[in-house]
C-alpha cells in the first residue's frame, strides 16, 4: 500500500499539550508504505509554544511549523491542507487531542473499504485537570447534556452528522472546497454538512478514541457553548437550512422559560402547567445526574452543568437569530474572539 497522509494540527498557546499531542500522533500505527507529514499551524503563540514546536521538528521526521498570521481556526485548517499538497488523506487533530494508537489505521481501513464514507472520527474520552472539569466531562458524556444523536454520547459505531478529529480523503476537498474562513466556530459542522449534502457519509468509529481536555470551569464552558449556539445560526443562514434538529432544543427551552411569568398573567392554571414543564426538566436532569455520578455528593454539582450547557447555547442561538437573521449583520470582531 502506497499512501500519503497529511496531519494538520491547528494550535495557539498550547504549550501544555502540544508535545503529548505530537507524541501520540507519531505513536499511531500506519499501514506499510504510508508516508505521513505533520503540519502544526500556529496562530502566533506567545506562551513558548512556537519554540516547543521547533524543538519537536528536530525530534520527529516530517513535522513542520506553519505560521497562521490570521490566528483563527479555519485558516489553520486550510493552511495545513495547502502545505501538504495533494495527498490521499487529510487528518485534522486538535492540539489538545491525544489519539489512540489505532486511530489512523482504523480510519484508513474504513475509508479504503467504503468510498461512500467521506469522513471518519472516533470516540471522545474527556479528560480533566480539576474537580470542576471532571464534573463537566461527565455531563458532556450524557445525551441529556449534549442532545440525542450527538456523537459524544454514542455507544456504538455508526453514521452520524459530525465527528471530532476527522480524517477525509483529499478528493472531498476537491469536490466541495475547503473550510469556510468566515466561520470562527462551527467550521467543522459547516464542512460536514456540506459533505452530507454532496452525498458523502460521516462515520463514527467507536473502536478508536481521542482524549480531550475539557474546560475546567463554568465561566469558560458558558462562553464556549454560547459561541457554538451563536455561530450555528450563521451556518444556518449560509445554507438556508437548519443543519440538525437538536440545535433548536436549547433556544426553545430558553423561550419556554421566558413565557412562564406570562403564562401566570393569562391564567394561574396555565402558569402551573408551564411550571410543571420546568419541574420535569429539573427532575429529568436529576435522574441523569444520579445515574452518571460516582457518588451521591456529586449529583447536585453534575446537575448544575446541564443548565449551563443548555442556557448558554440557547441564548447564543437566539442572539445569533437577532444578529444574523433579523438585523442581517455579519459577525463582529468581538464575536470572533475564541473562548479559552
Amino acid at each position: 500500500m502506497s499512501l500519503k497522509l497529511t496531519v494538520v494540527i491547528p494550535c495557539r498557546n498550547e504549550l501544555k499539550y502540544i508535545r503529548s499531542c505530537v507524541e501520540a500522533i507519531y505513536a499511531c500505527d500506519l499501514p506499510e508504505g504510508c508516508a505521513m507529514r505533520v503540519f502544526v499551524v500556529d496562530g502566533k503563540s506567545d506562551d513558548g509554544t512556537i519554540a516547543e514546536i521547533q524543538q519537536l521538528a528536530t525530534e520527529f521526521p516530517g513535522l513542520e511549523l506553519v505560521i497562521n498570521e490570521r490566528q483563527l481556526t479555519p485558516y489553520a485548517f486550510n493552511l495545513g491542507i495547502y502545505a501538504g499538497g495533494k495527498v490521499d488523506y487529510v487528518q485534522i487533530v486538535g492540539a489538545r487531542h491525544i489519539l489512540s494508537k489505532n486511530y489512523f489505521s482504523e480510519c484508513l481501513k474504513t475509508l479504503e473499504n467504503d468510498p461512500a464514507v467521506w469522513c471518519v472520527g472516533g470516540r471522545i474520552i474527556n479528560q480533566f485537570e480539576n474537580e470542576q472539569g471532571r464534573i463537566i466531562s461527565k455531563a458532556m458524556s450524557t445525551s441529556f447534556g449534549m442532545g440525542l444523536g450527538n456523537f459524544r454520547a454514542l455507544k456504538a459505531s455508526g453514521y452520524t452528522d459530525t465527528v471530532t478529529s476527522p480524517m477525509y480523503p483529499y478528493r472531498v476537498f476537491e469536490t466541495i472546497g475547503f473550510f469556510d474562513e468566515d466561520l470562527v466556530r462551527n467550521q467543522d459542522d459547516d464542512f460536514n454538512f456540506r459533505v452530507t449534502e454532496a452525498g458523502g457519509k460521516i462515520y463514527y468509529c467507536h473502536e478508536i478514541s481521542l482524549e480531550y481536555y475539557v474546560r475546567g470551569n463554568m465561566r469558560n464552558l458558558w462562553r464556549q457553548f454560547h459561541q457554538y449556539g451563536y455561530w450555528k445560526v450563521f451556518v444556518n443562514r449560509k445554507h438556508k437550512a437548519v443543519t440538525t434538529m437538536r440545535q433548536l432544543v436549547p433556544p426553545a427551552f430558553v423561550l419556554f422559560l421566558l413565557t412562564i411569568p406570562f403564562a401566570f398573567l393569562i391564567h394561574r392554571y396555565l402558569g402551573y402547567a408551564a411550571l410543571s414543564g420546568l419541574v420535569m426538566y429539573i427532575g429529568l436532569g436529576m435522574l441523569v445526574a444520579l445515574k452518571a455520578a460516582d457518588k451521591p455528593k456529586e449529583v447536585l454539582a453534575l446537575w448544575s452543568v446541564f443548565p449551563v450547557l443548555h442556557l448558554s447555547y440557547g441564548l447564543g442561538y437566539l442572539k445569533g437569530m437577532i444578529d444574523f437573521l433579523v438585523l442581517r449583520k455579519n459577525p463582529s470582531d468581538q464575536a470572533k474572539r475564541l473562548s479559552r
